[in-house]
């Protein structure tokens, strides 16, 4: 039963790669609102959080309107990965285009691996594709999905390229001989962590748990940690890499876990900004919250 579903979700997603991109687009504005007008209870998480963030600079119109480009992105994410499926490797340069590539080159001079600090931001479903024009080794950590056969989909559409991936439970043995043997391996740091796998620091102004994983491994590790984010723009993509972001030791390892996961998540919080459309503001990314507080 698994093997058939993986099929069939499989064959509705070239299905989807066989309409041409402007009708799909319009497809997926159709389809967000009515996911936006019909799922009430993520277009609630998703008006709290813009609230949140931008309720002081916005209009309560103004937000609204953004929560609804907000479920067409979501929506045009799945479009475009059927989209990518039937996208030949030789074509790749004509949708993807890259900026701030020399901060992973100088990353990466050092002789060894390069941490990627990425998260949900335009189509990430799309950076393994980034990685092959690349020709760079990747590995990524990833939360297996409870549905099997969605989930057998997923690896395969990550992997087609070569990356590899690593479930999120016991990961760190890979992940380290990944960064000795020099690849690249990418964290998507923006989703909500339990309290025993996160710290607390500012996101938006708003404690938010986060991973502590990445710092911890670019600490024992002094693996460079380099921001990617794969963003959408009219006439394709952007393949934009930031600055490195440097180890910031206070000799407090607790301490050094705090303002390190705090700089990554600025990094993403600059991003979304930026591009305040693009990131997944359905999820719940405050959910998790400190003992004695509401």
């Amino acid at each position: 039963m698994e093997t058939l579903l993986f099929k069939i979700i499989s064959g509705l997603f070239l299905v989807l790669g066989l309409i041409p991109r402007s009708s799909a687009c319009r497809a997926a504005r159709f389809l967000g609102h009515i996911w936006y007008v019909a799922d009430k209870r993520h277009r609630d998480v998703a008006l709290e959080n813009l609230t949140h963030v931008f309720g002081a600079e916005k209009s309560a119109l103004e937000i609204r309107a953004m929560a609804r480009r907000v479920f067409y992105h979501l929506v045009l994410v799945v479009f475009e990965i059927g989209w990518s499926r039937r996208l030949r490797k030789r074509d790749f340069f004509r949708y993807f285009s890259f900026s701030g590539l020399h901060h992973l080159q100088k990353a990466h001079e050092r002789g060894r691996g390069v941490l990627i600090l990425t998260g949900h931001v335009g189509n990430w479903e799309l950076l393994t594709m980034a990685a092959a024009m690349l020709g760079s080794p990747t590995s990524a950590i990833y939360r297996p999905l409870e549905f099997k056969p969605l989930d057998r989909f997923f690896i395969h559409l990550r992997t087609r390229y070569g990356a590899v991936l690593y479930p999120k439970k016991n990961a760190m043995r890979p992940v380290l001989r990944a960064l000795k043997s020099g690849k690249l391996v990418g964290i998507l740091l923006d989703q909500n962590a339990h309290v025993q796998d996160g710290v607390f620091v500012d996101f938006f102004g708003r404690k938010a748990c986060t991973s502590e994983g990445l710092a911890l491994i670019a600490q024992a590790t002094d693996t460079p940690v380099v921001p990617l984010f794969l963003l959408r723009e009219k006439a394709g993509f952007r393949v934009e890499f930031g600055p490195e972001l440097p180890i910031i030791r206070t000799g407090d390892k607790i301490r050094d876990i705090e303002v390190n996961t705090r700089q990554y998540n600025r990094a993403i919080e600059n991003v979304i900004r930026r591009y305040p459309d693009q990131w997944i503001w359905v999820h719940r990314r405050w959910k998790t919250r400190p003992q004695n507080t509401h």
